[in-house]
């Protein structure tokens, strides 16, 4: 299985970098190849300053060595070893009424130091995070979603929908992080469904990132815009960051497995601004944003 996914996301990387560096039409992703010293490594690639893209990044990486105390702490069990795969983006634009996405896909195993596994399974989800909102382009992305679950299981929609809501929350601020999506883990093997099953399940869902995220940007990213749309955009990008520092579970693993620190934070913004007590005006577009960020709304 380990195999059969690195291969999957070798591949899905280099689809995604190809669209989106069409998309933009001017950078280009620069590839960092980096290995970690207690096993394995992965393959970084980043976009800066470009025309539609202002910092994005598509990540694989692929590791394993013994499981951090912590970590054992956290999984509940004893001194075994670990492997993870995974591929991590995420795409930062430069215009204002272009959303922030967020998509990662991985596989974990644990097993003991004679190579007995202990358990495995899949996670991952993609999320949208707009500045402005434009009721459109949610839909697209949450029925883009749901057409992928649904190919598998017409509960997994409604289910995983729910739990990216609940995941990706600002519990300090009382507001989501975004509009939400997919977000699932701890896939495992049960009566119902094989490990096989959990990846043709996560790889069509890692496939139809590109159908629910392409046109947005590709239809947002070149309308006009001043600097208050700038400014509320990075006041906005503060809350991204302040989730990705104090709740984000992967970002809190990495640092804790002695992660790869560039790869670990490139998921944070170039430019964010936080303000003392920051409201928007009652009735502004920007206020509209907040409503549903406080009030999950159902897309589709």
């Amino acid at each position: 299985m380990r195999e059969q996914f690195v291969s999957y996301i070798k591949n899905l990387q280099d689809q995604i970098t190809s669209k989106l560096e069409e998309l933009d039409g001017v950078a280009t992703f620069k590839e960092d190849l980096w290995t970690r010293p207690e096993g394995g490594g992965g393959r970084t690639r980043v976009i800066e300053d470009g025309a539609a893209i202002e910092k994005g990044g598509v990540n694989i990486s692929e590791v394993h060595g013994p499981l951090a105390p912590a970590m054992q702490k956290y999984f509940k069990v004893g001194d075994v070893d670990f492997f993870a795969c995974g591929l991590s983006l995420v795409i930062h634009p430069k215009n204002p009424y272009a959303p922030t996405v967020h998509a990662n896909w991985r596989y974990f195993e644990m097993f003991e130091k004679d190579g007995t596994l202990v358990d495995s399974w899949f996670g991952g989800g993609q999320d949208l995070t707009p500045y402005y909102l434009f009721e459109e382009d949610a839909v697209h992305f949450h029925q883009t979603c749901k057409t992928a679950c649904d190919a598998h299981d017409p509960d997994f929609y409604p289910h995983y929908k729910a739990r990216c809501d609940e995941y990706f929350h600002n519990s300090h601020r009382g507001e989501a992080r975004g509009i939400g999506g997919l977000f699932f883990d701890y896939l495992k093997a049960t009566e119902e469904r094989s490990m096989q099953d959990w990846y043709n399940f996560v790889t069509q869902v890692g496939d139809s990132f590109l159908d629910a995220y392409a046109p947005i940007l590709a239809k947002r990213k070149d309308l006009a815009y001043g600097e208050k749309e700038r400014d509320w955009q990075e006041v906005r990008r503060g809350r991204y960051v302040e989730f990705n520092l104090v709740h984000d579970k992967g970002t809190l693993f990495g640092l804790k497995t002695n992660g790869r620190i560039e790869s670990i934070l490139m998921s944070l913004p170039p430019h964010v601004q936080w303000r003392y007590d920051h409201h928007p005006a009652p009735g502004s577009p920007e206020s509209r944003l907040v409503d549903v960020l406080k009030n999950p709304r159902e897309w589709v």
